[in-house]
């Protein structure tokens, strides 16, 4: 046999715990282990598109009707990340610490948001119309509930959540990462990677089926904010990510996806971009069931194409282009920061009066505000974060030892927690 055939599934004895009964091969994920790639710019560089895509729209949705998918390309993104970190983690150690887990997730995203919320309950006391419900949207958004409020009322949105309606995509963000890390590990547990991979493609489905499911024009809220009805867009990353770290440098299958990447971003980019020009997704006149049935699980598989082509390949002209310095810097700092701000900063300068500049008056307090955020919160926050971590004991190998070479190779940069 080749040393080429079989080599996902192949049991890699470094990887396993200490023998307990009948041995059982632990998932093998090679590429996960021994890749050295640097943290692929491109990637961030997406995200600025991603976030700048929901700022136009939620200014000008006239004539960036789809630009809401940004939300989507952005979950799918997540999905991609936190998954081969999990992955990494698994691989390195032989389980996934849930705890530190859920606390580098809090210190990297809830600081911030948190700071955001004060301002915004603190402008309820002020004489400005939108923020009139300051408090309420502050503790829904604090506590990642606007979204289940808001799949709640099948008719307009309520006052309730605004001038923070914008952090629904958070809430279900925030639900997904309470979920998926336990069942992927019961997954790595029980499963070879093969079976995992398996079990993932299935999960993304499910939701598919289940809007399908709960369809009517009434429901278009609860699909649009769901958890549950969202879930396919995370998961098609969290598919590719397991796909990824299966195949070792040399597969041919991840030859394939390398050619097959190649030939797909430009049409897999033209759909997004017609999509976003020409379908609306949003609003009464745009549900419409082919859209928020099955469309935002397309949507994510052109997405997992453009995040394939990244990874593979890193001299293709999407990945020049998306890892210029500033639009990958801009990804990788303040994209969060952009995200959470630029929307309740929209409401107050309309309720100020500013009527004419208000969109770049508004981006540009939005983007000192999320530099702010970044070096004065987000950035003292993530030091603490790597700071306090301790390194995860690794578990008592099984024969033959670990090799000097692949004992050495550190995690990839490339996962690198956002």
């Amino acid at each position: 046999m080749s040393s080429r055939t079989s080599t996902t599934d192949r049991p890699e004895p470094a990887l396993r715990g200490p023998a307990v009964g009948p041995a059982r091969p632990a998932p093998f994920f090679p590429s996960t282990v021994r890749s050295r790639s640097a943290r692929v710019d491109g990637i961030d560089g997406l995200r600025t598109f991603a976030v700048m895509l929901v700022i136009v729209y939620h200014f000008h949705p006239d004539i960036l009707p789809g630009g809401s998918i940004g939300v989507d390309i952005f979950y799918t993104i997540s999905g991609f990340v936190i998954t081969r970190l999990l992955i990494a983690e698994f691989a390195r150690t032989g389980d996934i610490g849930l705890r530190q887990f859920y606390r580098r997730r809090w210190l990297r995203l809830v600081p911030a948001l948190l700071v955001v919320c004060a301002l915004t309950a603190v402008l309820t006391f002020a004489p400005v119309q939108s923020f009139r419900h300051g408090w309420s949207a502050a503790l829904l958004a604090a506590a990642s509930l606007v979204n289940i409020v808001r799949a709640m009322q099948p008719g307009a949105y309520s006052g309730v959540t605004a001038p923070l309606g914008h952090t629904w995509s958070l809430g279900v963000e925030e639900q997904f990462y309470l979920l998926w890390p336990p069942v992927l590990l019961g997954l790595l547990r029980r499963l070879s990677s093969r079976a995992v991979l398996v079990s993932a493609g299935v999960l993304t489905l499910l939701p598919v089926l289940w809007r399908y499911h709960l369809w009517q024009a009434s429901a278009a809220h609860r699909i649009y904010n769901g958890p549950d009805t969202r879930a396919d867009q995370l998961l098609a990353g969290a598919v590719l990510a397991i796909l990824l770290a299966r195949l070792h440098a040399g597969s041919p299958w991840r030859e394939r996806l390398r050619t097959w990447s190649g030939r797909l971003w430009l049409p897999s980019l033209a759909v997004l971009a017609l999509i976003v020009w020409q379908v609306p997704i949003t609003g009464a006149s745009a549900w419409n069931k082919a859209v928020y049935t099955v469309g935002f699980l397309v949507i994510a598989l052109l997405t997992v194409v453009l995040l394939t082509s990244l990874e593979l390949q890193p001299r293709a002209p999407l990945n020049r282009v998306l890892s210029l310095v500033p639009l990958a810097w801009v990804g990788r700092n303040l994209s969060y920061g952009l995200y959470l701000w630029h929307y309740p900063l929209m409401h107050l300068l309309s309720d100020l009066g500013v009527r004419r500049m208000l969109f770049p008056s508004t981006l540009l307090a939005t983007f000192i505000m999320a530099t702010a955020s970044y070096y004065l919160v987000e950035e003292p926050c993530r030091r603490m974060k790597h700071r306090r971590r301790k390194p995860r004991q690794q578990q008592p190998q099984a024969e033959p030892a670990v090799t000097p070479a692949s004992a050495s190779v550190p995690a990839p940069v490339a996962l690198a927690e956002d």
